[in-house]
């Protein structure tokens, strides 16, 4: 490492007057007044930092693992992982001997030169104050372990669907492989999602001013840091109330309320309409979420110009998913509304164990039992998570073509645009090309031993076929999810590319899915947290070190949690909606997507809905088309430029909703508290917003979190068996949380 004088609060800082009322619009203005370029030149890789890392590594992996099987799937932040680090680290630093004490007291006392080994020693163990950097290899260790939850549930639907042997190496050698082939994707694509000044990762930005926040202020002294404890305090006391005590506060809503003694076929609309809680399936249209744990600083952090998409697709979603179903389109109105689970003709859950005996279609079963059906809903979501992909990959072209091109020019000619990324090029070493060359070579043979070696239905020639679909698809999805915030899920495309090449084999389909699409989520967020090191400067072979030694870790820790989640829960998880505690409806939805292409052409031989899904993706290509053309004739419409429109944004939200959303009354929530966050304080009260809403969001997140972890392990059996709240108006476990009438 280079040694350079430290950068000191205030030295090029972005805290200063100049800054002081500016509107943060662009990652140029992230970079150059939001982030301070403050670089207090202290150790990260430390005898400490590396034991915590290890230990909250195993703590974040098991939390992103349970929230796998929570009825609404939430966006773990930082915060969480940051502000346990900062409690022990401090702990540690101050309770136990510190090397720098003891150094002082000998040189007071006429020490001269390099001390003595005991003050080594000691110093080895506790070298002086918990410092940021330390703290951040904490967070971003954690971060790297629980990345392997994206890849977990491939191994989580063999075991709960199909009557094909789990082994524990099967399991830990593909998520090392798929894990480390992610990381070598990531490096190799540093210049555009990591060096270039547009690529923010805004989700992460409140776990960077959280730390900044906790080592930079003095509670005494500052305000903002006082409001992050008092936020903390209060969301940690008030959680147990939405999560456990008072569901009725998660799912509000007032159309429910005024017609919660309904019956026959107008309770059966209203539902529908309105109901969108926990133990009900339904839009949950004006429905209100009072439950921080299912809003969470994610979905404040986002841009304004992603926000704005999202309701607007939101909204599209809203009129699609109706339209389809009370136009009885697909034969929609023969199925349940917006299940996510497979299904028989008669509407009853589809025996996929049965149909695919040993994970292999079984055609006398399949004669016996029929061809399954979906719901509309989830066809629609289907067709437009297609189109998505299909005008991600367009728009990256279209749109950013040259502006690749030009990045991946700066960077060989050592010139930058980010300031961060400028600093960290003069004073610190990079990570060598080649070393992630050979992590993307040890990640390619790990996979091809499991491959080869395990009976997992995919062949060799697919699982290279796999890794080359993530290869193309990794730097355009991470260009998107660095500029706006979100990326596209691309998991359709995977499983649609293996239907159609391994015909009758979902778990094959699965395992495609998880060499292509899971290699590009983990390159994606590994992408974030290397971003994140740039913007609190830690040395690049540290970052590389640390995300290497958690993405391993991960994926042993992984396992044993999914294992223990699903032992004790496979039924629940498998054929029903689950309740507050538990829910089957991702994992459900994930299989569906997987056996329903592993009858790919049996589904189109018969005319089904599905043959108008792969055509999504030529659709998406040509609405981003036609939008590139309208941006050329039109630039601008007032001072709003067109190019501003995300097209595979818009459209992965238009039809969001049947596949991601299981509990929709989160989503009002969700929408109002960004607008207010990005839409208000970002350009009406921008100081309020650069001091205190990172910081604010971020003491919710933990707090709410906190109270998650601690429930999950006492009442709603991740430690033992299940303790429901009892029954009360508050809690109507019996039936609908939100009081939406029954049909019957």
């Amino acid at each position: 490492m280079k040694t350079a004088p430290p950068l000191r609060h205030g030295d090029g800082d972005s805290d200063n007057e100049d800054s002081e009322g500016t509107i943060i619009r662009t990652g140029a203005d992230a970079a150059n007044h939001l982030l301070p370029m403050r670089d207090d030149c202290e150790p990260a890789l430390t005898f400490r930092s590396l034991l915590l890392a290890t230990c909250l590594a195993a703590f974040q992996a098991v939390m992103r693992q349970i929230y796998s099987f929570k009825p609404t799937q939430i966006t773990i932040s930082g915060t969480f992982i940051t502000l346990i680090a900062y409690f022990l680290g401090k702990a540690w630093a101050n309770v136990l001997p510190r090397g720098d004490h003891f150094e002082a007291r000998w040189r007071e006392k006429g020490g001269q030169g390099k001390p003595p080994r005991w003050i080594a020693l000691i110093s080895f163990f506790n070298h002086g104050p918990w410092n940021l950097k330390e703290h951040a290899i904490c967070a971003i260790t954690a971060t790297s372990a629980s990345n392997a939850v994206e890849s977990i549930q491939v191994f989580a639907a063999q075991d709960i669907f199909y009557d094909l042997p789990l082994k524990p190496a099967t399991v830990i050698l593909s998520v090392i492989s798929i894990g480390l082939f992610g990381y070598g994707i990531c490096g190799i694509m540093r210049p555009i999602t990591v060096w270039h000044v547009e690529a923010v990762y805004w989700s992460s930005l409140p776990t960077i001013k959280t730390l900044q926040g906790l080592h930079w202020q003095d509670l005494k002294n500052s305000k903002p840091l006082r409001f992050f404890w008092y936020s903390f305090t209060g969301m940690f006391a008030y959680e147990f109330l939405p999560a456990y005590i008072w569901p009725w506060l998660n799912s509000i809503s007032i159309p429910c309320l005024a017609a919660m003694h309904a019956t026959g076929a107008k309770a059966a609309v209203l539902t529908n309409l309105f109901g969108g809680s926990i133990n009900n399936e339904g839009l949950g249209l004006f429905s209100l979420s009072l439950d921080w744990q299912y809003i969470t600083s994610f979905n404040t952090s986002l841009p304004l110009k992603l926000q704005a998409h999202a309701a607007a697709g939101y909204l599209v979603c809203f009129a699609a998913m109706l339209g389809i179903y009370y136009t009885n389109a697909w034969d929609a109105m023969s199925q349940p509304f917006m299940s996510t689970r497979l299904r028989s003709e008669d509407g009853s859950t589809y025996p996929s164990a049965q149909v695919f005996s040993g994970a292999v279609l079984n055609e006398t079963a399949l004669a016996e039992y029929g061809i399954p059906r979906l719901t509309g809903s989830f066809a629609y979501s289907m067709f437009m998570a297609n189109a998505a992909i299909g005008a991600l990959v367009a728009h990256c072209f279209l749109f950013w073509g040259g502006d690749i091109v030009r990045a991946y020019k700066s960077a060989k000619s050592g010139s930058c645009d980010d300031r961060h990324h400028a600093y960290m090029a003069k004073h610190y070493k990079e990570t060598p090309w080649w070393w992630y060359v050979a992590v993307l070579v040890f990640s390619f043979v790990l996979g091809l031993v499991v491959v080869i070696t395990q009976k997992i239905t995919l062949p060799v020639w697919a699982y290279i076929v796999s890794l080359l679909l993530g290869i193309f698809i990794a730097p355009l999805s991470t260009i998107l999810y660095s500029r706006f915030g979100n990326g596209i899920a691309t998991n359709n495309l995977s499983k649609m590319l293996a239907g159609l090449m391994l015909p009758g084999r979902p778990v094959g389909n699965m395992y495609f899915a998880a060499w292509s699409h899971s290699v590009i989520a983990n390159a994606v967020n590994l992408s974030n947290d290397l971003k994140m090191g740039e913007y609190l400067k830690i040395p690049p072979r540290a970052m590389f070190l640390t995300q290497i030694y958690g993405t391993v870790l991960g994926g042993f820790i992984n396992y044993a949690v999914m294992i223990s989640i699903v032992s004790g829960n496979r039924e629940l998880l498998a054929n029903t909606d689950g309740y507050n505690g538990w829910s089957g409806a991702t994992i459900q939805s994930y299989n569906t997507n997987a056996t329903s292409w592993a009858l790919a052409k049996y589904l189109y031989a018969r005319g089904t809905r599905y043959e108008m899904v792969p055509v999504g993706l030529a659709i998406g290509i040509g609405v981003v088309v036609i939008h590139r053309i309208f941006v050329y004739f039109v630039p601008k419409i007032r001072s709003f430029a067109t190019t501003e429109i995300n097209m595979p944004q818009f459209i992965q939200y238009a039809g969001y909703i049947p596949y991601n959303a299981s509990q929709t009354c989160v989503i009002f929530s969700q929408v109002i508290a960004g607008f207010i966050t990005q839409l208000y304080l970002r350009n009406y009260r921008p100081r309020i917003f650069k001091d205190y809403s990172y910081l604010v969001t971020s003491a919710f997140d933990g707090a709410s979190l906190s109270v998650l972890f601690i429930l999950s392990f006492a009442v709603f059996g991740a430690g033992g068996p299940p303790r429901p709240f009892p029954s009360w108006w508050g809690n109507n476990a019996d039936g609908n949380y939100d009081f939406c009438p029954s049909a019957e």
